[in-house]
């Protein structure tokens, strides 16, 4: 079972109430810009097949997106595996039906300031940042269904 559980000390997460940073990214299958998903609320997940955290965690993503992208809801999984075979053999192998795309170099993420994996943020529809987890976290939990329902 995951839990929905990040510390930050007392002070509020960089970047939460301002503007997501934005970045374009083209793997072998796809190219993906932030600002293209502007309208939508953007589950921004970074992860990779080497992650065990992120690889429980994925299952849920999947879940979740399912349930909610008729709601205006997309998860952008970036993965930043540098083994391009891995990351393909591990979208097939587990179904991963999401804007998925690789980042190898790790430039998205480092925009971010991510360095624990996964890493996720919540973008709402004007592009501002308004969640930060930290952690592999159940997506399909009641709380964060509907909290992201209702953006």
């Amino acid at each position: 079972m995951l839990l929905m559980t990040a510390c930050y000390s007392g002070t509020r997460p960089p970047r939460i109430g301002e503007s997501a940073p934005d970045f374009s990214l083209q793997d072998s299958s796809r190219t993906v810009a932030l600002h293209d998903l502007r309208g939508k609320v953007v589950v921004l997940n970074f992860w990779a097949t080497w992650c065990p955290p992120c690889v429980e965690e994925m299952p849920s993503l999947i879940q979740m997106q399912s349930q909610l992208k008729d709601k205006g809801v997309t998860v952008l999984a970036v993965s930043l595996d540098v083994d391009e075979n891995a990351y393909q053999k591990f979208l097939r192998d587990h179904n991963v039906e999401l804007l998925a795309v690789r980042d190898p170099n790790q430039k998205s993420s480092a925009l971010y300031g991510t360095f624990k994996y996964p890493e996720t943020y919540v973008i709402d529809r004007d592009g501002k940042v308004r969640r930060k987890f930290v952690g592999p976290v159940d997506w399909n939990q009641p709380e964060i269904v509907s909290y992201l329902s209702r953006m």
